[in-house]
């Protein structure tokens, strides 16, 4: 794993949390506990924040990375899928980006949310909660509390994954 101190702001990982050995963590960059960053995830806080909450995983090949005018907020229990992109973007609680998503700077996903594999968040847009597929991403489906707990469920397994490593 690569944790590099860049202007003064060193990376810090939370308890519990596992760093695969080519992730690459910089700058202002904080994890919660029990998070995972897996292979070739980059994590680059030189320009602004990058924070995680606890239980965030963060899967194979995923870039976050921010604006000077913006910064990256993940909360509790969010999926990173494999190649996904978030720049300078919100989070919130129990929130799947899919694979190959893309979350743009100022967007605000909210809790209980699934950003299809592929979709494309635009800058500044303000999601209602539910499920969002397409370029640019568009609402196929509200919000339920099905949705949110199999997004907990799905943080949950990647906790238990995370310590076979």
């Amino acid at each position: 794993m690569i944790i590099k101190e860049i202007s003064g702001k060193r990376p810090s990982v939370g308890e519990g949390t596992f760093v695969a050995e080519t992730a690459v963590l910089t700058g202002d960059v904080s994890t919660g506990k029990d998070c995972s960053i897996w292979y070739g995830a980059v994590l680059r806080g030189d320009v602004g924040s990058i924070t995680l909450g606890d239980r965030v995983n963060v899967q194979d090949g995923a870039v976050m990375h921010t604006t000077g005018t913006s910064a990256v907020r993940i909360g509790n229990d969010v999926t990173i899928g494999h190649g996904a992109i978030v720049h300078g973007a919100e989070i919130r609680d129990c929130v799947l980006v899919g694979m190959g998503a893309v979350v743009m700077d100022n967007a605000v996903v909210p809790e209980g949310t699934v950003i299809a594999a592929g979709a494309v968040v635009l800058e500044n847009s303000v999601l209602d909660p539910g499920i969002y597929a397409g370029v640019p991403a568009r609402k196929v489906k509200d919000g339920s509390a099905k949705i949110t707990e199999m997004i907990r469920k799905n943080a949950e397994d990647y906790v238990a994954c995370k310590d076979w490593y």
